[in-house]
């Protein structure tokens, strides 16, 4: 079993590159910068200094909560560090509410990965009840 140091920070170089080695689309490092300064959580999983699988979270401090980055390097894949991204994640929120509050916790997951995220409670839109997720990318004008 692999030891991992668990930081709540990543640069935007690193951030980027993980980005990169799962084939993710990249942005420019400004916008990466402010996105990880803005984050509710980071828990980053590195090993010998070198980051290995990040969690990120985003909210509004209230009664929502996006669980924006869960990533993996492709060979930290299949070990099980996803589901201790995900706990560590879901522990944070946990942590961070008041007895009695509720939070809505969404994602939007890869495809394919939808039954990892069913693991922890997350269930499938559409279905009898919700519409389904739906996002779109902006281009900034130059």
């Amino acid at each position: 079993m692999t030891d991992y140091e668990i930081t709540d920070y990543i640069t935007p170089e690193e951030y980027m590159e993980m980005r990169r080695s799962v084939g993710w689309s990249e942005f420019p490092l400004e916008e990466a910068e402010k996105g990880l300064k803005n984050s509710f959580i980071i828990a980053c999983f590195r090993v010998d200094g070198k980051p290995v699988g990040i969690g990120r979270a985003i909210s509004d401090c209230g009664y929502v909560v996006y669980i924006a980055d869960v990533i993996v390097v492709p060979e930290y894949q299949g070990n099980g560090l996803g589901r201790m991204i995900m706990s560590t994640l879901l522990g944070k929120i946990k942590e961070s509410m008041k007895p009695g509050y509720r939070v809505m916790i969404s994602l939007l997951a890869a495809k394919g990965k939808e039954g990892f995220y069913k693991k922890f409670g997350f269930v499938d839109r559409p279905d009898e009840n919700f519409g389904c997720g739906m996002h779109q990318w902006l281009e900034g004008n130059e």
